[in-house]
């Protein structure tokens, strides 16, 4: 039997708003001592009231409209029953029939084929966190440092149909919350979690059978792990002519790549929804503000025409801009958008670089436009980007500008200097800051132009190293590669490597 994979995705977003969902507690907790940032209010005492908070009301509908969501003129919240250690309420604060956005969309370019695909988002609905539990062999510690945080809960429709796509969805939409602003949405740390839901079918069949959910996995590629275990495991099952009869709830064990049974999934009738009478219903206006957003958001009102209109340019909009405006392929296009401050500061650079070329005299804007976007898009990942991390340097607060690294593209273009020194230069600007061109003269890490000056340097080299000379005659190449490394050490780097070995080969022929 041939079958078909059914998945969607519930994806919890912690927001990094100051105060929690329905108190003042400061929200920034990860560090802090267990059980310190609570309140009567996040702790469920009796006789204390929720405040809705409304960046947190804000920054959710912003979310909802990144990912195409319809935004309602109403939502209200709901309370939602269960009895777990970690709601010491005994129910949470969640968001049940009317939630904050519904019948959205999110597209991503897919890692393989480079095609473009679509989910559709079911909804978006806003909640406070539960407590963080700790297990023990026979104890079970819990911190409430996190209850009250919060939390986005971004609920897919069953479109995804392979591992592969799970995982790229998930990393576009963290992509989203980080250029939102949102959300840190650092998996590790638990900012985003995932709950995975996995059903088969008989291939052409209509029918969702009873699926199985994987609870809260911690990583991109766990959650590609876990469904590819739960895909063979339920393939086994159906194959055995005993497909799953009820819907189960499943954890991932990430040291043997495992689901194991935990319960049977709740339903909606188990949590015993209504709505909470302690918080009024939201209402929203969805209408252009007769006046300027900033007196319409002044109040208590949320309009929502004005969120719109403050959406920075989302990852996905930032790709087809690059290709576009740039002609950078898809996968330079992935990695520089992958990071939203790299991404600022390349579009930075290359306004500054269209400057520089067209006060330069040797450089020509409209005929070497790609030549030089392409250059300083391959140093800035290739280059930049490798040495921010190993010196553990964040570009936003180093001494580097956009401007001193265009003009060292247009160093680099115009041969002035070559990518030896170049690296050098570079490794100074962020360490200390400076023009490139005043770091060349200072450091002397002009390249090389004497081209008699080259060929004493490559005859000196030639006449020192017989045994090479003789290995690159009797066909051995690397032993070329070692002489032009002499002739740089002896220029001091400032030879053109490339026209160093050609001149190198030529003498020797």
């Amino acid at each position: 039997m041939e079958l078909e994979v059914i998945i969607g995705l519930e994806v919890h977003v912690q927001q990094k708003t100051k105060s929690k969902m329905f108190c003042a507690c400061d929200n920034a907790s990860e560090e802090l001592p267990p059980n310190t940032t609570v309140c009567p209010v996040c702790m469920g005492h009796p006789g204390t009231l929720p405040v809705a908070n409304k960046e947190a009301i804000r920054w959710a509908i912003r979310a909802a409209l990144s990912l195409n969501c319809e935004i309602p003129e109403s939502s209200k919240f709901d309370r939602k029953h269960y009895f777990y250690p970690d709601l010491p309420k005994a129910y949470q604060i969640s968001q049940f029939d009317q939630p904050i956005g519904k019948n959205g969309y999110l597209e991503f370019i897919d890692p393989d084929t480079k095609e473009l695909v679509k989910i559709r988002i079911n909804r978006l609905h806003l909640e406070e966190d539960a407590a963080k539990n700790t297990h023990y062999s026979k104890d079970t510690l819990v911190d409430y440092n996190r209850g009250g945080t919060p939390l986005m809960e971004i609920v897919s429709e069953p479109d995804i149909t392979t591992p592969s796509h799970a995982k790229a969805y998930m990393q576009e939409l963290r992509l989203i919350m980080r250029y939102l602003g949102v959300s840190d949405a650092d998996m590790e740390k638990g900012h985003l979690r995932c709950d995975a839901n996995i059903s088969m079918r008989p291939k052409g069949d209509t029918k969702l059978y009873p699926k199985t959910e994987i609870k809260n996995i911690n990583s991109f590629n766990n959650v590609a792990k876990a469904i590819e275990f739960e895909i063979s495991r339920q393939t086994e099952l159906w194959n055995a002519g005993t497909p799953p009869t009820t819907e189960t709830t499943r954890g991932f064990d990430a040291a043997t790549g495992t689901t194991q049974e935990q319960r049977s999934k709740e339903g909606a009738k188990d949590y015993r929804y209504f709505p909470d009478p302690d918080l009024p219903p939201l209402k929203f206006n969805l209408e252009k503000p007769t006046t300027s957003c900033e007196e319409a958001n002044s109040g208590h009102e949320i309009n929502v025409y004005c969120l719109k209109s403050s959406l920075p340019e989302l990852p996905l909009d930032k790709r087809r801009r690059l290709m576009g405006e740039y002609n950078l392929s898809v996968d330079d296009a992935n990695t520089l958008v992958g990071q939203k401050e790299l991404a600022l500061f390349f579009d930075n650079v290359i306004s500054e670089l269209e400057s520089w070329a067209n006060d330069a005299a040797d450089l020509d804007w409209t005929t070497q436009k790609t030549a030089l976007t392409q250059l300083a898009c391959n140093w800035t990942i290739n280059r930049l980007s490798t040495l921010l991390a190993d010196t553990d340097k964040d570009l936003a607060t180093s001494p580097l500008t956009a401007e001193n690294f265009a003009e060292l593209i247009c160093l680099l273009s115009t041969n002035k200097v070559n990518s030896t020194n170049g690296q050098k230069i570079l490794e100074i600007m962020l360490d200390k800051g400076g023009d490139a061109s005043a770091i060349m003269l200072e450091h002397d890490l002009c390249q090389m132009a004497d081209d008699g000056a080259l060929e004493g340097i490559i005859k000196e080299v030639i006449a020192a190293n017989e045994k090479s000379v003789a290995d690159y005659k009797a066909g051995k190449e690397k032993a070329l590669q070692a002489l032009v490394g002499q002739v740089m050490a002896k220029s001091k780097g400032k030879a053109n490597p490339q026209a160093a070995l050609e001149l190198m080969k030529k003498l020797l022929a």
